[in-house]
Parts: C-alpha cells; sequence; structure tokens
C-alpha cells in the first residue's frame, strides 16, 4: 500500500454459510444463552435510528493513537450512542502495545463482546474464529450490513480477500476507495525548481534517472556553492526499490504479497528475489548508491534526520507524502514511470483496496450481534463516513454550495497551537490510520487527498497495473499458516537483508548463486507451493 506513516495520514463469501457453524454456544440469529427468545430481534431496528429501541451497552477494546485520548467521553462515540442507542464500554491501549494487550486477553478468556480497531492478522482471524471465539460474520452481513454488502459487490476483490479458507469472514477491513487513486499510489516527488534550474527534462528512462540524481548531486541546484544536496532522500532501501518494480516487470500483481507474482511465461506464480530481473533492479540501484546518488547511510538513517535534510530544502527527491506536507516545501511533482531495460514500464507499486481485514470483530461473547454489525455498517455509508471523517457541519467542518466540505479553522489553525491531527483528535478517532471503514477522496483530508497528491497519482495512471490484477494480501489454511510461520520469517528475512548488502557493496554480486542456493535450503520450494495454493484458491 503507498500509504506513509505520518501522523494521521495516515490512508467470495458465501452468504449462506451458517453462522451457528464453530460459534460455541452463540446464536446469532436470534438470542443469547439467558436471554428470551426473540428479545434481541423485539428490539432491533431492521433500518434507520435508533438501531434498538431500548438502550444496550456493549463492552469494547480497540487500539488507538494517542495514548491520553479517553474513547468513552469522546463526541464521535457520545453522539453516536445517543444516534443508535448503542453505548459501547470502551476499553482502550496505544497502538504500541496492542497487540500484547489484545492476545493477553485471548489467551486469559476475558475478552470483549466486540474487537474495533484491533488489526487482527489473518491468520489470527482464522485461528480464533475456527475456535469459536470469533464468530462468522457472513450471514449478518446478509442481513443486517446493506452498506458494506454493496461495497462487497461492487468490488469483487473485497469479499474475496476477506474470506478465509473455511469459508466464513470473520472481521470487516479498513477499506480505501479504489477511485481515491492517490491513496493507492503514487511516485516518488521530484524537486521541480531544481529540474528547470539545471535545464532538465523530467526523467522517462533508467538512464535519464541515473543523470538526473546526478546533476542534483554535482551541479549545485540549490546555488549555495556547496555539495550538501542529497539527489535521492529516504529511509530504507524499499523505497526506490519499489519506485523501480514495475520497471523490471516485477509485481505484476502489486505489492501486498510483495515477495511474489506470477511469472510472465508459465503463469505460475513466481519468487521475486530469486528472478534474474530483480537481480538486475538490484545491480542498478547498487550504481546510483555507489556512485553517491542516493542518501549515503539509506540502510540506517532516522527518519528525523531525513526530515531536517527536507525541510532544508536539501532533497531532490523525497520517497515520501508531498513534502509540502511535511517539509513545508512547495514545487515537488510526481516523477514519471521509468521505461527500463526491457521495455517494461508499469507502475506495480500498488495494493489493494483491502486494508487490514481484523478491524472489527465480534466475539462469541457478544450479547447483540445484528445490533453490532448495523451499528458498524453506517461506517461504510456515505453520511456514516462524513460522520467518522469530518464530524458535525459548523462545528469541526464548513460546506461550500458545491457540497465540498473542509475543516474549520480553528481546526486547521489551532489556537492552541496544536497540529491538524491533535486537534481532530479532541473530537474524532481516526487520525494514526487504526479504524474499519471506507476512506474517500470527499472526506479524508490527509496529505494524499491534497490536489498535488491526486495529480500524482492522474500522472501514474496510464501505467498502473488494473484494479482486476491486483491480488490483496492472500488468506492460508491454518495447516498452510503453520507451515509458513516456520519457513517464511527467515525467508524475508534474508531477502532483506542481502538486499541492503547487495545494493551497498557490502555483497557481492558473484555470489548471487549461493544467495539462491541458501533461500532453496530455507524452504523456498515449499514457500512457493503454498502460495501457489493460496493463489489458485483466490482466482477460482
Amino acid at each position: 500500500m503507498k500509504l506513509k506513516k505520518w501522523g494521521g495520514l495516515l490512508l467470495t463469501c458465501v452468504l449462506s454459510v451458517s453462522l451457528a457453524a464453530g460459534c460455541g454456544s452463540k446464536n446469532p440469529g436470534g438470542s443469547k444463552e439467558g436471554e428470551t427468545p426473540g428479545e434481541t430481534a423485539a428490539n432491533l431496528n431492521q433500518t434507520g435510528f435508533p438501531i434498538v429501541n431500548e438502550p444496550i451497552t456493549v463492552t469494547g477494546f480497540a487500539g488507538k493513537f494517542f495514548a491520553n485520548a479517553d474513547w468513552n467521553n469522546i463526541k464521535l462515540w457520545q453522539e453516536y450512542e445517543k444516534t443508535t442507542n448503542i453505548k459501547i464500554q470502551w476499553d482502550t491501549v496505544h497502538k504500541d502495545n496492542l497487540a500484547e494487550k489484545r492476545n493477553l486477553l485471548l489467551a486469559g478468556g476475558d475478552y470483549p463482546e466486540m474487537f474495533y480497531a484491533s488489526a487482527f492478522p489473518r491468520a489470527d482471524l482464522l485461528k480464533y474464529g475456527k475456535q469459536g471465539a470469533f464468530i462468522p460474520l457472513n450471514d449478518l452481513i446478509d442481513q443486517y450490513a446493506p452498506n458494506f454488502k454493496a461495497l462487497m459487490e461492487k468490488y469483487p476483490i473485497i469479499e474475496k480477500g476477506i474470506t478465509m479458507p473455511d469459508g466464513n469472514i470473520y472481521g470487516l477491513p479498513t477499506l480505501y476507495d479504489p477511485e481515491f487513486k492517490s491513496v493507492l499510489y503514487g511516485t516518488p516527488w521530484v524537486k521541480s525548481e531544481w529540474l528547470t534550474k539545471l535545464g532538465l527534462s523530467e526523467p522517462q528512462t533508467l538512464d535519464d534517472f541515473y543523470n538526473m540524481l546526478k546533476a542534483f548531486k554535482e551541479n549545485d541546484p540549490n546555488g549555495n556553492s556547496q555539495k550538501d544536496e542529497i539527489a535521492w532522500g529516504g529511509v530504507g532501501a524499499a523505497g526506490i526499490v519499489n519506485y523501480l518494480r514495475g520497471s523490471f516487470g516485477l509485481n505484476n500483481h502489486g505489492t501486498s504479497n510483495i515477495y511474489v507474482d506470477s511469472d510472465p511465461e508459465t503463469g505460475k506464480v513466481r519468487f521475486i528475489p530469486t528472478d534474474p530481473r530483480y537481480k538486475e533492479l538490484l545491480q542498478y540501484v547498487n550504481k546510483l548508491y555507489k556512485d553517491g546518488l542516493l542518501e549515503q547511510d539509506i540502510m540506517s538513517v532516522k527518519s528525523t534526520e531525513v526530515d531536517a535534510k527536507g525541510v532544508e530544502g536539501l532533497l531532490g527527491v523525497v520517497d515520501n507524502v508531498d513534502p509540502v506536507a511535511i517539509y513545508n516545501q512547495e514545487g515537488y511533482v510526481g516523477l514519471p514511470v521509468l521505461k527500463g531495460p526491457h521495455g517494461d514500464q508499469m507502475y506495480t507499486a500498488t495494493g489493494s483496496p483491502l486494508g487490514n481485514i481484523g478491524m472489527f470483530v465480534l466475539t462469541d461473547k457478544a450479547k447483540h450481534p445484528e445490533a453490532m454489525i448495523r451499528w458498524m455498517d453506517y461506517f461504510y455509508s456515505d453520511e456514516g463516513i462524513r460522520l467518522f471523517f469530518m464530524g458535525w457541519k459548523d462545528e469541526t467542518y464548513k460546506e461550500d454550495a458545491d457540497g465540498n466540505v473542509d475543516y474549520v479553522d480553528e481546526i486547521k489553525n489551532n489556537p492552541d497551537g496544536l497540529n491538524l491531527d491533535q486537534a481532530v483528535g479532541q473530537y474524532l478517532i481516526w487520525p494514526g490510520g487504526y479504524y474499519p471503514g471506507f476512506v474517500t477522496q470527499k472526506y479524508f483530508k490527509g496529505a494524499e487527498g491534497l490536489p498535488t497528491s491526486v495529480e500524482n497519482a492522474k500522472k501514474a495512471e496510464p501505467y498502473v497495473i488494473t484494479q482486476d490484477k491486483i491480488w490483496p494480501p492472500f488468506n492460508f489454511t491454518a495447516d498452510e499458516q503453520s507451515e509458513l510461520t516456520g519457513i517464511q520469517t527467515d525467508i524475508t528475512t534474508y531477502v532483506d537483508e542481502m538486499r541492503d548488502k547487495f545494493i551497498s557493496g557490502n555483497e557481492s554480486f558473484d555470489n548471487w548463486d549461493q544467495y539462491v542456493a541458501n533461500l532453496q535450503k530455507m524452504g523456498l520450494d515449499r514457500y512457493l507451493a503454498i502460495y501457489e495454493s493460496a493463489a489458485e484458491r483466490y482466482n477460482q
């Protein structure tokens, strides 16, 4: 996914499957043990508000971005409680401690009725779903979630991506509107003023790109008679590698499963890091590094160090969101998609519209699953999305005659010196990017929604792989996941370490065959076979 980590930017199920399967004593279609049959149904309104006639209280656990935020007293949930008659008794933890806390709750059995913004990995969804702790949501979506169901029907990748191999859906996701192109992809940013000063056109080929970076480094484009310019500024080598993947014909299904795609000749799953094209890509990036055209500490540099150089205007190319948003530096434009050595000119560094699919989970302790799926479904509607991201008209946002919305001045230019995330965080919970829901261009006001970001995506669009070709992260069976866990960490850690060593010159490309042989010893053939099975299931 193209979304960057900068504050609040972040940005084929069978619906007849019985929800009773694997749910223990839970009966999602009606009453909970200890309730009078029909009591839940009698209190529930099928449409509109309030969701329930008589108020109910539901226990919920969530991860949050601001450690000091009290979700039991934040305006979003207070107002939504009035609208729905559903009070959430929130237990929250800072996102840095989220995994540990949620795992402890489940291990101890003292877990809530609902997990919200808890970012469960796919393996956990299947594990706890098969154990019966998480209830299947298939029938509940079919009957009580018209907004989410409509999105599944419009974008089949959603249903295929959230359905586990057992046919069940155990969690609802963060979704990024496929029409919101700039939140899904965008090329790195180049300082157009430097191009003009040096009489350079925007690069179209790998040679052009090399020559542009070399000119930035050597020809004093900032005019201070010092060689202090950083041609490419970024943290880690992944940014430059990902930008160039499509120029070498790699990742033809996007980067959600970043190590695999389809072999153009056989159609079978290909392991990218052993492909000759990937070797060529690393050799090209090694040349950039060796000639001083990348940040020389790129493997170890801290983001704060790069940010300091960015604020000074010393970065020719920025691998992040628009520098106007993070460095207050105007005049950067998106780089073109480059033509590679074999004629490839694709932009493949894009993920699927699916974010984390374990952002809303109902447990077998949920007393009112029908009401809670309706509670969540609202945030997949236009009205609910506007509430979630923008808040309340004339209080937190204003709307012009054409229906365009923006935050009020008190939030954008907070009198207490709060930044946008902090000012919004007094009312809403979206800053930090931890939430289920639907991210749309109309209501999302992070850097990806800036006109410059939209223009960047539009420039790349002719070369971006189409939505029907993009794979979401694959779901594995329990047996596959168990086996994969044993080999995947070793393989991916080794691949990333060797990528950096090859680029930096700490490992000779003469040792490439030994690198491939080491991966074979780690179980690469079995790794590929498991991914092949997952790809076949997805393509059914």
